[in-house]
């Protein structure tokens, strides 16, 4: 077994595999400090579920100033290597605030920022360890590439416009370059966000001001780009999906006659809602179509909303199924131009030191070296974002 160690991000919690092949969580400090915080504040209101108002608040995650706990977010979004050997930068974020944090290899977490202005994603460390990126995302939608002295200070916004600029990484080589992914923003006349075009890469270079295109296609995204030393440029491709089609006149007979029953549906749910509320008890069983539990979930990766369960049915693995498709694939462009295909169904990857891959299906994390059949490192569940640290 390779001794690569890994870092991952799975359903909003960080894990970590040393060179040993020991897989174990790292749990953030101020992450934990906002749950306590949050049942200390369900513990003081806690009369409030209990007596003649318990059926109505029951189930209720912030009613009346009672929170649940359990219901508390708090997300890991993003992970890189740190400056110093050991060490790790991830951002965390709730459903309030957000910030950048680093644990050094004695598990010691220092808060660099945190904002509730906007949520930042998708970090990553210069090749001399003195600066971050990461993508500034903001309620209405779109998103920029910022920059941050790695010891912690307000960030530097270095893209701008009606885009969504997403994972940011630092192409080695010379100079202060970043490589990331972006769709420009389409809005309708009364501002209104209608949809993205297909990602692109583009090449920033810090120190000119200089922006270039690195790689589009009109047919496909690209994203979550990575430039080595000789020029090579790594990136997810799949086909692109412009926004929801026009209306059509066979759409709306279509609309016209299922209406029936979705107006049966909503009144369905609405009565399911209180006999789950004051009864505990749903209308239809769990082994009902409508009340049937899903196993797996809807990811929102790279910007992008994820069906990981019609992917996993499509999988050929039932050990490590897909969460993405086949048509999501790793492309190496080399020096010369020629894109090359390395894997199919990826999710997430990252370029080691000693040029080999590191990739995710979203199930399990595997090692690329060479020209070898790609090697499993570990298992996991719903596989957000995979790094190579050392």
């Amino acid at each position: 077994m390779t001794d690569q160690q890994v870092a991952f991000v799975a359903q909003g919690k960080l894990h970590r595999r040393s060179a040993s092949g020991e897989l174990r969580p790292v749990e953030s400090a101020f992450g934990r400090s906002l749950r306590d915080r949050a049942a200390q504040i369900h513990n003081r209101h806690a009369w409030k579920t209990k007596g003649t108002s318990a059926q109505f608040l029951q189930g209720m995650s912030c009613a009346g100033g009672v929170c649940d706990p359990g219901e508390f977010r708090v997300s890991i979004s993003g992970v890189c290597g740190g400056p110093e050997p050991g060490s790790l930068f991830y951002t965390l974020e709730t459903d309030e605030v957000g910030g950048i944090f680093t644990i050094d290899a004695q598990g010691v977490e220092t808060r660099l920022f945190h904002t509730a202005d906007f949520r930042v994603r998708h970090i990553a460390i210069s090749p001399g360890r003195d600066e971050v990126a990461a993508s500034i995302v903001y309620p209405n939608y779109s998103s920029h590439i910022a920059i941050m002295r790695s010891e912690g200070a307000a960030f530097q916004e270095v893209t701008e416009g009606e885009s969504m600029d997403l994972a940011p990484s630092w192409a080695a080589g010379s100079g202060r370059r970043i490589v990331f992914q972006s769709a420009g923003m389409g809005r309708d006349s009364s501002g209104r966000f209608t949809g993205l075009s297909a990602n692109a890469i583009q090449l920033l270079d810090l120190d000119s001001g200089d922006l270039a295109t690195a790689a589009e296609d009109a047919a496909h995204d690209l994203l979550s780009p990575r430039m080595t030393a000789d020029g090579s440029l790594y990136y997810i491709r799949r086909p692109y999906e412009p926004g929801p089609p026009k209306a059509s006149v066979l759409g709306a007979l279509k609309d016209a006659a299922l209406m029936p029953f979705r107006i049966s549906y909503a009144f369905f749910q609405f009565f399911n809602f209180f006999s789950l509320r004051y009864t505990g008890k749903p209308l239809a069983n769990s082994a009902g179509g409508l009340q049937r539990q899903q196993d797996l979930k809807q990811m929102m990766i790279l910007g992008n909303l994820v069906d990981a369960a019609k992917a996993a049915r499509a999988s050929e693995d039932a050990e490590a199924p897909s969460m993405v498709p086949s048509t999501w694939q790793l492309v190496r462009r080399g020096p010369t131009g020629e894109p090359e295909t390395l894997a199919r169904s990826v999710l997430s990857y990252d370029v080691a030191a000693d040029g080999s891959v590191l990739y995710s299906n979203g199930s399990a994390v595997y090692h690329l070296a060479g020209g070898s059949r790609p090697q499993r490192l570990l298992l996991s569940q719903f596989i957000e974002q995979v790094v190579a640290l050392g």
